[in-house]
């Protein structure tokens, strides 16, 4: 796929992986348009990229999505939507009864799955009508294996990953021109991330292999220790499983278990 030129949406375009994303998009030429919640990391955006557009929108929101497609169907359309957005709420043990559970559950899904549908629904005819369009579905390693500490987050990627590979299955059996890539980044260094102190990759080099791969027409875009961990997991799940799980990991559960309380 050819990116110079095309105009791409990224949600959660403010920060992290999406600002990254913004930035090297913006460098090979394609014009670039971001959205967020967050209107000063929006602002500083796009002071560091003078050539960005930034949209406030809160995927979450119906109103907002519509209000998003709207002004970026008067700019002229786009011809990628990246779904980057996502959120990951603080670690809760399943198996505890709280409403608190359900709650944040709920925002996780909304965010990360349902809000990825909401916006290709109103992007989809839009992508169609252009003679090479793609959509970008950011999943996870944890798509493969789950983690203990983000259970939830790890069940909105699950389900991602399986719509994505459904969506462009569908979109061939219609002989559509739009193409469905899904990227599975390990643990990227950014502010969701920044308490953890497992091996992260850069922002950067996650974006490099992402438009590498969209250039070679590359659908599924496994990076860094993703790919390891798909290969494990399906042949050693067990081990594959224990590696995201380190027995630190089960010992801070037990614990949390034992003093029936919520992290």
């Amino acid at each position: 796929m050819d990116l110079n030129g095309k105009t791409i949406l990224i949600t959660g375009g403010a920060s992290g992986i999406g600002l990254e994303a913004a930035k090297q998009f913006s460098a090979i030429g394609a014009k670039v348009i971001i959205t967020g919640r967050n209107q000063q990391k929006l602002e500083a955006a796009e002071k560091d990229i003078p050539s960005l557009i930034a949209i406030r929108s809160d995927v979450e929101n119906e109103d907002d999505a519509l209000s998003l497609f709207r002004q970026v169907s008067v700019m002229g359309g786009i011809d990628i939507l990246y779904n980057n957005a996502g959120v990951g709420s603080p670690a809760l043990n399943l198996g505890v009864s709280s409403d608190k559970i359900l709650e944040q559950a709920s925002y996780e899904m909304n965010v990360n799955y349902f809000g990825v549908i909401r916006l290709n629904n109103l992007f989809m005819d839009m992508l169609k009508s252009r003679k090479d369009s793609a959509i970008i579905n950011t999943t996870s390693i944890l798509s493969l294996v789950p983690a203990l500490e983000e259970p939830t987050y790890s069940a909105t990627k699950v389900a991602l990953s399986f719509y994505t590979r459904l969506l462009r299955k569908n979109l061939e059996i219609l002989n559509s021109n739009v193409k469905v890539f899904e990227l599975l980044p390990p643990v990227v260094a950014t502010e969701m991330t920044a308490k953890r102190k497992d091996k992260k990759m850069t922002p950067e080099q996650l974006v490099k292999e992402l438009i590498s791969g969209m250039e070679k027409d590359q659908f599924t875009i496994r990076v860094g220790d993703t790919k390891l961990l798909y290969i494990m997991s399906r042949f050693f799940p067990k081990l594959a499983f224990n590696l995201v799980n380190p027995r630190k990991i089960y010992k801070d559960f037990l614990n949390n278990q034992s003093k029936n309380q919520l992290v």
